[in-house]
């Protein structure tokens, strides 16, 4: 009998998702000839319609609102999901398994407690990975010495640490997270905007491990086996030779049943990343992520590129230049003559100098100049014809703290926000950088993540022009009696069911649909538009862009209102004043519409679309309402910004009313 040879098994599987595919392009088609049929109706109508400027508002929002809308449907068309098998690799591969670099960030001791990178450092140092082939990096912009002192701490305990959960199979590795029987709450978890730093010309030097690990000081391993379950696909003949990096889904150990800030980002984890997976590959996401240090380097590191062109791309270190070369990654030390001069050739490569008039930050390794330089350098390694994939296996395999506090949503928000309009402002607009380099739905998006911002103007528009013209009896609307009306209730009501749709298919509760539309309303009037002004600033050089570290601790308080599910309204009054004034706008004009229909007898025909905008922004935004009138706790609105933003909102609709005068 002649022997077969066996196909080994593979590393990975990739399961489209073929119910929730037809689902979406079912309801896009649809959804599509409801909004042309709105234009439609508008351009049509606009002609005739008195006064001419509510109307041209009107329909300006609906206008942007559907190319989002358009854009946004490139993540839904082809989602996948992926399963790995670690048990596989090990087998075949065991101690061939390359070297892994783990970076870890942080700037400000005091907004990122010294504990939190100890615990952090050692759940990476514990990471299920053979010994010898694990190198973590610490990068300290602060330069704290307390932080200094808690790593030398944390080296020390490992000693003891690593053994203990390699001899009794602990999987929680974390130190604060394994002996403690509930999880602390440490305040807000955000996209780390210091990448830059990480010191990658020095990990060249030490370690030069082939793949790169990153982490946010904040973000700790909670599945030992997350390297290897990368390595599932980063050593994957199939896919590897174009593959940039696997990125796995920011989790949080602190979210509350309620999670009314969408702490988890649910829909960027849960939606959107996977059905970028089935494209080119989901967008490098700040933290999490196995980076293949080859793509990092740019398309200059070749065998026989010169060196002297390799030097004016990488800097005059002849040590970097050599290292690019290395058969054996991970013994890099070895290959210099005297601890001394290693250590010589770090500090060189450290230095703030190094870097000028070479291409780092440019063409070779993560991207300067961007607060979202994540989003930035996966945008360009995207362009240059690497992949990307999306890894989220059951056990999550990294822990971060989710945000407990409004103000540090929202502000955080408008630093992202205003990151990924200045790109979509520069050179590298992925509507017109991008589409000759990558696939239509690949482009579209990254051209909806940029935009994103814009939905600030059609909100704003919704939030005021219909209740204005309600007090003023101007219907926008359709009558309800009108065919043309069915278009909207059409459009309205899939809408929402399409969005609790989604929330349901990805196991969440119904509330989780109600507090992301709430929270996604308050983001666009709030962080949208102070993301869009900063980055319209920063445009015409009127603003320079800064990097502030997300704040990771967290007063008893503040988490007791989180987790009760209660808004916490201590915030700043850049973020309060917009909200409070759109709500109370939407008060007044409810009330005085309600009124004018019934004592006057207007035409409840005409004004019903009107009338019901400003109730349902009512209902969703009522937890302002309560902080405005009813609480009396700490968390309350202050009765400052209150009259403050009802003086506000009289005065538009008296200076709008003369406005709209005949």
């Amino acid at each position: 009998m002649l022997a077969c040879k066996m196909k080994p098994l593979p590393f990975n599987l990739c399961n489209p998702k073929k119910r929730p595919a037809i689902i979406n392009r079912s309801y896009a088609l649809l959804h599509f000839i409801a909004a042309t049929s709105l234009i439609f109706y508008r351009v049509s109508s606009l002609l005739h319609s008195r006064p001419s400027l509510p109307h041209l508002l009107m329909f300006a929002s609906e206008l942007i609102l559907s190319l989002l809308w358009l854009l946004n449907q490139a993540y839904l068309w082809r989602p996948v999901s992926r399963k790995t098998f670690p048990e596989r690799l090990l087998q075949e591969k065991g101690e061939e398994l390359p070297g892994i670099d783990v970076f870890i960030c942080t700037a400000d001791p005091k907004k990122e407690p010294p504990l939190e990178v100890m615990n952090t450092v050692l759940s990476a140092m514990a990471l299920d990975y053979p010994i010898g082939k694990l190198s973590v990096y610490v990068s300290d912009d602060g330069g704290s010495s307390s932080t200094l002192h808690a790593i030398r701490e944390a080296w020390k305990f490992g000693r003891s640490w690593l053994p203990f959960c390699t001899r009794f199979g602990i999987k929680t590795r974390c130190p604060k997270a394994y002996f403690s029987r509930y999880e602390d709450d440490l305040g807000e978890k955000g996209y780390h905007e210091e990448k830059e730093k990480i010191k990658l010309r020095v990990s060249s030097m030490i370690s030069n491990s082939p793949y790169i690990l990153v982490l946010d000081c904040d973000m700790r391993c909670n599945d030992p086996t997350s390297a290897l379950q990368a390595m599932c696909f980063h050593l994957d003949p199939r896919i590897s030779s174009n593959l940039a990096f696997v990125q796995f889904p920011q989790k949080f150990h602190n979210l509350s049943t309620m999670d009314i800030y969408d702490g988890q980002l649910r829909s960027v984890f849960l939606v959107k990343w996977p059905g970028m997976d089935g494209l080119q590959g989901p967008m490098l996401s700040g933290t999490g992520f196995y980076m293949k240090r080859k793509a990092l380097y740019g398309d200059i590191v070749q065998e026989d590129t010169d060196p002297i062109q390799l030097k004016q791309y990488l800097g005059p270190s002849n040590e970097l230049v050599k290292s690019l070369h290395r058969s054996n990654h991970h013994n890099s030390v070895n290959n210099m003559d005297s601890p001394s001069r290693l250590l010589e050739e770090t500090r060189n490569l450290a230095s703030c100098t190094y870097e000028k008039e070479t291409q780092w930050g440019k063409q070779v390794g993560f991207l300067y100049n961007s607060v979202v330089e994540d989003y930035l350098t996966g945008f360009i390694l995207h362009c240059k014809g690497w992949n990307s994939l999306f890894c989220d296996p059951p056990r999550p395999a990294f822990l971060g703290t989710a945000t407990t506090k409004l103000n540090d949503t929202l502000l955080q928000g408008a630093r992202w926000n205003c990151g990924v309009l200045q790109v979509a402002l520069s050179r590298f607009s992925p509507l017109i950088y991008g589409l000759s380099r990558m696939s239509l739905l690949q482009t579209m998006c990254y051209a909806h993540l940029s935009l994103q911002p814009l939905y600030s103007l059609p909100m704003w528009c919704l939030a005021t022009i219909p209740q204005l013209c309600l007090l003023n009896a101007i219907p926008l609307y359709p009558k309800v009696s009108d065919s043309w009306f069915m278009i909207y209730s059409y459009i309205f009501i899939m809408s929402q069911l399409k969005h609790l749709e989604e929330v349901l298919s990805t196991g969440d509760p119904m509330w989780t649909w109600w507090n992301e539309e709430r929270i996604w309303m308050m983001k666009s009037v709030t962080s949208y538009s102070i993301g869009s002004l900063n980055a319209v600033l920063k445009f015409f050089g009127l603003r320079e862009a800064n990097f502030v570290p997300t704040n990771k601790v967290a007063d008893d308080e503040q988490v007791t209102f989180y987790q009760k599910g209660i808004f916490n309204f201590q915030a700043s009054t850049i973020v309060l004043a917009p909200l409070v004034t759109l709500v109370s706008l939407n008060m007044i004009s409810f009330a005085g519409g309600l009124a004018r229909i019934i004592v006057k007898g207007s035409n409840w025909n005409e004004m019903f679309g009107q009338i019901f905008l400003s109730f349902f922004i009512l209902m969703v935004h009522f937890p302002i309402v309560e902080g405005m009138m009813f609480r009396k706790d700490k968390g309350r609105i202050p009765p400052s910004v209150t009259l403050f933003s009802l003086a506000l909102s009289t005065c538009f609709l008296c200076l709008g009313s003369l406005i709209l005068m005949p």
